[in-house]
């Protein structure tokens, strides 16, 4: 069986470890082997979140500098700040609504633009989705199921040996009953939208 390397990175709050866990059980629906990870900083103080996710018959959920097939961004400097993990065919699908750091929200950093991650990104990698997951979110329904959006552009990719329809039945295992019906319409907008290019 191939082996998919996929980097989740996110702030805390954006719902990442959600993502894997969804993933994850769509992975044993599908009866695909998986191998999980997380990374925590100070995810409640809006901290960098990290998941690796292997895919497949691998012996290790260490996912090395250049490895990455595939790096799925819930926030756009994040996801810049990731791309040591890229090598020049990493898929890389990304938010590009910011969350600026503490230190940003205090004057003592400078955010970069928006265009200019945008262009770094693009010149090292084979394809690159990005678009607003938030207004996609708050179209949904609510602006926390962007984790979900981004999993619906992912899975519009056809990167992974899993189907849509593992991940929707996943969705609707993983999250509570009260929100299932407006994270499926999240995760039918990321599919959408990714589909149309962003």
């Amino acid at each position: 069986m191939n082996i998919t390397r996929l980097i989740i990175v996110a702030v805390g709050g954006q719902g990442n470890l959600l993502a894997s866990k969804v993933l994850g059980e769509a992975a044993l629906i599908s009866d695909v082997p998986v191998h999980m990870s997380e990374i925590h900083g100070m995810a409640q103080r809006g901290g960098i979140v990290e998941s690796s996710i292997v895919f497949g018959d691998a012996e290790s959920t260490i996912i090395s500098n250049g490895e990455a097939d595939i790096l799925l961004g819930f926030e756009p400097s994040e996801t810049l700040r990731a791309m040591n993990r890229c090598n020049k065919n990493t898929k890389v699908i990304t938010n590009l609504a910011p969350v600026p750091s503490f230190m940003v929200a205090i004057g003592k950093d400078v955010y970069p633009e928006i265009e200019e991650i945008k262009n770094l990104i693009k010149q090292r990698t084979k394809k690159f989705i990005a678009f607003d997951a938030l207004k996609l979110a708050k179209e949904a329904g609510n602006p926390m199921t962007i984790n979900i959006v981004l999993l619906g552009a992912l899975m519009q990719t056809q990167t992974l040996m899993l189907s849509k329809e593992s991940v929707q039945q996943a969705i609707k295992i993983r999250t509570k009953k009260a929100f299932i019906d407006m994270n499926l319409r999240a995760f039918d907008l990321g599919f959408k939208t990714a589909e149309m290019g962003s």
